[in-house]
């Protein structure tokens, strides 16, 4: 409160001070309080009226230190919540009740009540208690300031977002025309709990991801997104509107889940803002908006899909010029595509790769297993030199060196301690023991290692190893760049070179058939699918499951010979392998990327009856 206070204009002070000079009692406060502002239960407590009193005596200011990154929060600037609120006004909102699931310090709360004429009532949460006087105090200050302004009656709940029942307001909001408005936190649920935050919702894995998938990431989710599925949870069926800042990657998600769940949801608009001035964070970021009660359908013409369809897809624009749409993404059919326009002119080549595209290896224990050749030694991250057998030492590629067509030299290599996942490493003792030597006088790091994939495993494990890692030739690409660039990567000194856990790569047994892919992916056709396809905001744009819808033989059977084999696009290889690009080896590798396709179909079918039988027993 004493901060909250101290925020406020003198002069609304002087008021107050006047006005409760004869006021003594908590409930006299309290029905004056609502009065004036509208707000149920002003001070939840005798103590808290008291300390107002106490607060109201004149005193030097106090700077605000409050360190907030536990909440995961961006205050809303004034200015931004009132353009949202003018937009959505302009849009044809106008709400009689608005839920606020974390109202912060208020902007939101204030900028409706200035704007939305019909508002009769608000319900706002906020676990962060200095926030809640902020909001109470701003909020009677703007009625002091501004008495003829249309007063709603307004309820804020000091609660935990993740464990306040928004159920109970859900009979109260029915038949009112709602909007959900708001700024939720812009953390993930794994930056909370390295936090130690107790601002969390309690541990699940909420999209039902299984095994090593929930394990190693896909586990983890927004914070945002959370709450927007809180949300939609408790109201869609509602009349009314959902508007909330938040991160493109939240928009995303949400959008991509939509086909599992049967919200009744429609006219979905992303506006992008500039969050690096709004906020200093440097991060895409938009206004989501969606529409309650209806799941609209469309004719097939504007997102591609069959008359009758879900219309599950988000117009793109932004906040200063919300009517010129730049584009548009969600679901075409039965695939999520990031630019439907663009995937109109592609869609031919997304399908199923004939080859399974693979992640390179993980080990987090770079300092120790990750080493550079210097004056021809190895030397590790605490730029020791390192005396070992060399056989378990590989070439490695990471992300930063796919950049050219060709990686003639790796810049550092790794010590490839299993051939397969869950193997024993016993075997490093009994065969190379100064290689063991190494590993067990740096046993620590290895026992330091955060991530739980390594509980219960081998002292020295790895992941993301098998037989396909040991391919010779592989053509790569890295997870995080922004632009779809394919890399072939030979074996050197003899020896294959594997890719970081950044990167993947397919994995082939000759020359001829890893050149022919890499001038595939590089060509134009799939360049367009890919970009079509990725959303660039992500953390990795480029996943196993993008890259897994690049059907390569449909492309090469489009493309042709002539055109792969194109000056344009294999003038950077090297003449020993452009020599063997031959149209016989051509149609040999058609006929391998047919070969491969089949026995994919055939296991699938042979696969299928017992998924069948499951579910007629079930």
């Amino acid at each position: 409160m004493e901060n909250a206070l101290q925020h406020i204009k003198e002069t609304t002070l002087d008021f107050l001070r006047s006005r409760f000079k004869q006021i003594h009692g908590f409930d006299d406060a309290n029905r004056e309080m609502l009065q004036l502002s509208g707000i149920n239960d002003f001070f939840l407590t005798e103590q808290d009226f008291q300390l107002f009193l106490e607060l109201l005596e004149p005193r030097p200011k106090v700077a605000d230190t409050t360190m907030r990154r536990e909440y995961g929060d961006f205050q809303t600037p004034p200015n931004l919540s009132k353009t949202v609120c003018d937009f959505l006004l302009s849009y044809g909102i106008s709400p009689k009740v608005l839920i606020e699931p974390t109202f912060g310090k208020g902007s939101f709360i204030l900028s409706a009540i200035e704007t939305f004429p019909m508002l009769e009532e608000i319900h706002g949460v906020e676990i962060y208690e200095p926030y809640c006087w902020h909001t109470k105090f701003a909020v009677l200050e703007l009625f002091i300031e501004k008495p003829n302004l249309n007063r709603p009656s307004i309820f804020l709940y000091r609660n935990d977002v993740f464990k306040f029942d928004f159920h109970k307001l859900v009979e109260i909001t029915r038949k009112q025309e709602m909007l959900v408005l708001g700024n939720p936190p812009w953390v993930t649920s794994s930056e909370l709990s390295a936090l130690n935050s107790t601002n969390i919702p309690t541990k699940s894995n909420f999209k039902s991801h299984n095994g090593l998938d929930a394990i190693t990431g896909k586990g983890n989710f927004d914070i945002g997104e959370y709450i927007i599925l809180m949300m939609l949870n408790a109201f869609a069926d509602h009349t009314g509107s959902l508007a909330m800042l938040v991160k493109n990657s939240v928009i995303k998600n949400v959008l991509q889940d939509l086909p599992n769940t049967t919200y009744p949801i429609s006219n979905l608009v992303a506006l992008r803002f500039d969050a690096k001035v709004h906020f200093n964070a440097s991060v895409d970021a938009s206004l989501f908006r969606c529409s309650f009660g209806s799941r609209s359908t469309n004719g097939g013409s504007a997102s591609g899909g069959k008359a009758g369809q879900d219309q599950l897809t988000c117009k793109v624009a932004t906040l200063v010029s919300p009517q010129s749409i730049e584009s548009e993404f969600g679901w075409v059919g039965n695939k999520f595509v990031s630019d439907i326009t663009a995937y109109q002119e592609t869609q031919f080549y997304d399908g199923s790769s004939p080859f399974v595209w693979r992640q390179g290896v993980k080990h987090d224990c770079s300092r120790i297993l990750e080493l550079e050749l210097i004056d021809r030694k190895l030397m590790n991250g605490f730029n020791e030199f390192v005396d070992i057998e060399n056989d378990l030492v590989f070439p490695l590629v990471k992300s930063s060196d796919i950049q050219n067509s060709l990686i003639v030299t790796p810049r550092k290599f790794v010590i490839i301690t299993q051939k397969k996942v869950g193997e024993e490493t016993t075997f490093i003792a009994q065969r190379f023991p100064r290689l063991n030597r190494y590993l067990s006088d740096n046993l620590r790091f290895f026992s330091e290692r955060k991530s739980s994939i390594y509980n219960g495993k081998s002292p020295y494990a790895i992941f993301g190893i098998g037989e396909y890692s040991f391919k010779p030739f592989k053509v790569a690409i890295s997870g995080f760049y922004k632009k779809p660039f394919f890399s072939l990567v030979p074996p050197y000194n003899n020896k294959p070179t594997m890719l970081d856990d950044t990167c993947y790569f397919l994995g082939f047994d000759n020359q001829t058939q890893v050149a022919f892919v890499l001038l595939i992916l590089n060509s134009e056709p799939v360049q367009k699918l890919l970009r079509s396809l990725t959303f660039l905001n992500a953390k990795r744009p480029y996943t196993k499951d993008i890259l897994m819808r690049i059907d390569i033989h449909k492309v090469a059977e489009h493309l042709g010979f002539d055109r792969v084999r194109d000056k344009g696009l294999a003038d950077k290889l090297p003449e020993s392998i452009l020599q063997s690009l031959t149209r016989e080896k051509w149609v040999e590798f058609l006929a391998s990327c047919e070969n491969v396709s089949q026995t994919k179909s055939q296991y699938s079918l042979f696969k299928q009856p017992s998924s069948i039988s499951a579910g007629i027993v079930s």
